[in-house]
Order: structure tokens, then sequence, then C-alpha cells
């Protein structure tokens, strides 16, 4: 009998060993099969049902767990990592595509509620249109998230949006598009939504740029140059090639006709081939008085006429053909629009160079005109900050004098430019205008009050600033060009406008240099601006490639019918 018992005990044991020896196989077999499968049909979150109820809070908390990792709501693509061969194998062929500057976006709405850009064939942009999305409004994102790192704008004829930018981690934004708020609707839902992730090549980066830049390069990349002539002429090669700067302005003496300007915009790219990076190619083209294209574009007509027919669609349009004449020439950077409020009548220099005496309509059309310019991957810069409209006299032949206090400006002259930098303001030029109530000693341009207390804390701005033409009267019979440069990049500007002179341009370049070496400025400053100006040139894609031949009779068609639709 006992056994009897062993053996049934014996077979029980070892059918008991089989068993989990089966099940332990069957378990690591599942585990390769599931990172396998990871590898080649993703990493898929929980779903959630279109008709399934959630929390908006909740959703947006899910948003940006997602987003930590590269993902979107209800997909299994990966930001910077999934390969869009591999996508279009398991999802089939996009229902349409676009190419765009930053890479070819195809559109999987109907199937998946995603669009996907992807460039070399790396997915980067993964946005999603999940109906979800729906249910969350502005206030609800900023009350979960806070204030955005970043707003930005995108407005065409039919579409007017407003883009909320989070960088989620130092690899991932997450960006909440809206449509814009109105009085009506002061708290509009999302539209959509998009991961995206900086796909330039690891050499591109700009922190990989920066380790590799000279200081000369550096203080070079912080200075725009004017030039004399209508052909690349030696002294500009020389401040291109030997001393590397970061842009290049032009007058209207540098442009006889549209073939020569062409030809000359063309030979100034082709001179700057050997340096890594691209320059900013630069006018002043506001409209009416102050056009420097060649006569034989149509001139566009003046802010002052522009704010009397109020109409911020219109304001649009000619920021929008400003920015296809200036394209077609190759020029990447426009000194415009003029955001200062017209409010003394005996200025000499503003007048109807702005939109009028209301701060309200400057600021709307001046936005308006910003955003056109933007929309033709021309960069704007909006000037004369902080305000040059009651200035009693020009800068141009002497040092304006503005008695007013900070509280006064927050009423008048600031409020365009408050209002254009939560628009998306990429660059801010500043004026040579001494506001004693603020600053007893430097004009605006030379000023820490002024740049980093007001525009930068104040306001908020984070993007490269400007000075105003460091060869004004306004500077030249005060100060000295050279420390007053120095000054002006210690009080916070990132780029000084050197428009005339080539031999003011070196000294001011040489001064920069040394007051570096001597420890007067710190490399750690001129890295701060420099970072800046390379995120901003990668930004708009900036490139020295030549442009080809355009008539100007399609340009000037274009300008009349955009003047035809005025109202």
């Amino acid at each position: 009998m006992l056994k009897k018992l062993g053996f049934i005990l014996l077979i029980i044991l070892l059918t008991t060993i089989v068993i989990l020896y089966l099940e332990d196989k069957m378990r690591l077999n599942g585990d390769e099969n599931a990172e396998e499968q990871s590898q080649v049909a993703f990493d898929m979150e929980k779903p959630y049902k279109e008709d399934e109820i959630i929390e908006s809070d909740d959703l947006i908390k899910e948003l940006i767990y997602l987003a930590n990792k590269g993902k979107v709501l209800d997909s299994p693509v990966i930001a910077g990592q999934t390969e869009f061969d591999e996508l279009q194998k398991s999802w089939g062929l996009s229902k349409d595509s676009a190419t765009t500057t930053q890479g070819i976006y195809e559109n999987y709405l109907a199937s998946h509620h995603v669009t996907v850009g992807h460039k070399n064939n790396l997915i980067f942009d993964v946005r999603s249109y999940h109906p979800h999305l729906h249910n969350i409004q502005l206030n609800e994102i900023k009350n979960t998230m806070g204030t955005p790192d970043e707003t930005r704008s995108f407005v065409d004829q039919t579409t007017n949006q407003i883009i909320l930018v989070y960088q989620i981690n130092t690899t991932y934004q997450l960006k909440w598009i809206l449509n814009q708020p109105t009085v009506d609707q002061p708290n509009p839902e999302v539209h959509h939504i998009s991961v995206v992730t900086n796909v330039i090549e690891p050499q591109q980066t700009v922190a990989a740029l920066l380790e590799e830049m000279t200081l000369e390069e550096k203080v070079g990349q912080m200075i725009v140059a004017g030039i004399s002539g209508t052909t690349a002429t030696k002294n500009t090669r020389s401040l291109i090639n030997d001393y590397h700067v970061g842009g290049i302005i032009f007058y209207a003496s540098n442009m006889k006709n549209s073939k020569q300007t062409l030809q000359l915009l063309n030979q100034i790219k082709k001179t700057n081939e050997q340096n890594s990076l691209p320059l900013f190619l630069g006018i002043d083209q506001e409209g009416g008085r102050i056009s420097r294209l060649p006569k034989e574009i149509t001139k566009l007509p003046t802010n002052e006429e522009t704010g009397k027919i109020n109409n911020p669609s219109y304001s649009f349009n000619l920021g929008s053909i400003l920015g296809q004449e200036l394209n077609a020439f190759g020029f990447n950077l426009n000194f415009a629009p003029v955001l200062d409020v017209n409010s003394n009548p005996d200025n000499p220099i503003i007048g109807n160079r702005s939109y009028g005496n209301d701060p309200g309509i400057v600021s709307e059309l001046g936005i308006q005109t910003m955003k056109g310019l933007q929309s033709q991957q021309v960069i704007s810069v909006i000037k004369h900050f902080p305000g040059h409209g009651d200035t009693a006299v020009d800068s141009h032949l002497k040092l304006p004098i503005v008695d007013k206090s900070l509280k006064e400006l927050n009423q008048m002259e600031l409020i365009p430019f408050k209002q254009a930098i939560s628009n998306g303001a990429d660059i801010v030029m500043i004026a040579h205008i001494l506001l004693p109530k603020l600053d007893p000693k430097f004009p605006s341009s030379m000023s820490k009050p002024i740049i980093k207390d007001v525009l930068r804390k104040q306001l908020g701005f984070n993007g490269v600033v400007i000075t105003d033409d460091m060869t004004m009267k306004a500077i030249t019979d005060n100060f000295d060009i050279t420390s007053s440069s120095v000054e002006s990049i210690k009080a916070g500007s990132d780029l000084i406008l050197v428009a005339h002179d080539y031999a003011k341009i070196v000294s001011v370049i040489n001064s920069i240099e040394h007051a570096v070496k001597t420890g007067e400025l710190s490399e750690d400053r001129i890295d701060e601006s420099v970072e800046r100006i390379l995120n901003l040139k990668m930004k708009y894609e900036l490139t020295n490639e030549a442009n080809e031949s355009f008539s100007v009779g399609d340009i000037n068609q274009k300008i009349e019918d955009v003047l035809k639709n005025s109202q």
C-alpha cells in the first residue's frame, strides 16, 4: 500500500514539474514575441473609445504623459523614433500628402485621427485630431500646464489660430492648436495637438555649432552690417569672409533695378558659402516713403493709410505680399512693421509710418502685418522699442528725450509691443531714446533697465534684440560707437546694427572681441546672444541658395490685387 502511495506521489510531482516547465517556456516565448512585436508593430497605449467620457484634467495629464514619450492619444507612432516606411507597411498609403519647408506631411485622419510629418524617413511630428481633444478648452490647458514656453499664431485667409508651445522635456514639445480667442469665444476648444521633436542632425545643433565656433565667428554673428555699392565689393567680401558678419542690411543705394538687386543678393550668398551659417539679408520695406526696393516694384501704402482703413485681414495681406516680394529677391528679414503709437503730431521721424494714435489699432494692424510676413518665411522686426511716437527730434540727427515713467509707457507705448510679443514676435529693435525716469545715463539701446528689466522680464521677450543703427547721430554725437556697442551687449542686445562705413563696422567688431579678451564681457554672455541668433536662423531655415529670376509684372499684379481688396 505504501509503495502504491509513493508511486502516485511521484507521478504527481513529475506532472507538476512538467507543467511548471511548460508554463515558464510559454511565458519566455511570450515575452520574446511581445518584444519583437513592439519593435515591428510599435507600443500601443490604452485605447480610448470615442464615446468614452473623460475629465478634461485627466485627459490633459494623459496627453502630457504620452508627449513625454513622443506619442499622442491612441497612436503607436513615436516622434523621432518611428520610421515612415515601417508605418506605411502597417497603415498603408496615406490619403494625401503635402510637402512643406519642414518635411512631408501624410494624412491618416480618417483611419487614425493623425497626420505625421517625416524627413529623411524619420517621423518628427505627430499631430492628433482625436475627437476627445475637443473637450479641452484654452483655460483648462493653462490652469493645468501654466504659462506656455512660447505662444505663436497661424493666420491665413481662412484660418486664425493660436499655438501654445510647451517644452515637455529636452526631446519633445507639446503644441496645442486652438482658434484665436475672440470677444464672443474667449475660451476656445482644442482643434488639434502636435508632439514634435527636433530632427536636425546632431552636428547641426546649436550647441554643437557653438562648441565649434571661434570667438571671432561668434562676435561676427552679432553684427548686421551695411555695405556700399551695387556689387559684392572687396569690403563686402571681407565682412563676410574675414569678419563672419551675421547679416547685411540693404538700402536703396544698393539697388539700381530688380535684375541687379537679384544678382547682388545671389553674389553675396555665393560669397558666404564658405561659412557654416547663412546670413540675415535685411531691408527696410515698410511701405510708403520707407520703401527701399527698386522703383519698378509697386509701392505699398503708408501705415497711416492702412490705419485709416483699419481692416486686419487687409493688413495681413499687405504683410504677406511684402513677404512675397522680398522672397523673390532673396531677402529673409524685414525691418517692419513700425509699432510706434503716433501720439505726438509734431514727431518728425514717425508720422505716417505709424498706424495711428490708438494703441489698440497699432497693435492689431501691426501684428497682422507681422504675421503676414512670417507666413512667407520672412523674419519680421518690430520697432522701435520702447516707443518712438512721442519724440520731438529725429534720432538720425539728435538724441530724443522722452520724459515718461514706466506707468505712462505701459498705458500707451508698450501696448503694441506687449501684444506682438504675445503673438510670436521674433526680433525687437531697440530705439536710441533717452528715458531719464527709467535710465538717466544711457539711451534705451544701451540700457539694462529698459532691455533686461522691461523688455525681457516684464514683457517676457525671449527672442532676438537688435539695436537701431549705431551710426545715427543720437549715438555718434554723444557716445563712442565702439564702447556704445559693448554697453549695448551688456544691457542685453543680441545684434548690433552698424549700417554705414566699413571702418566703423570693423572697429565695433574689434572692440567687442577686445572686451571679451579683457574680461569686460564674458564669452558666456556672447554665447547667450549667438544661441538666440542661431536658433532663429534654424527656425526660418535660412540658406545660401541662389534665387532664380522672376517676373516683376507678376509681383506687381499680386500687389494690385491686394490693394483692390482693401475694404
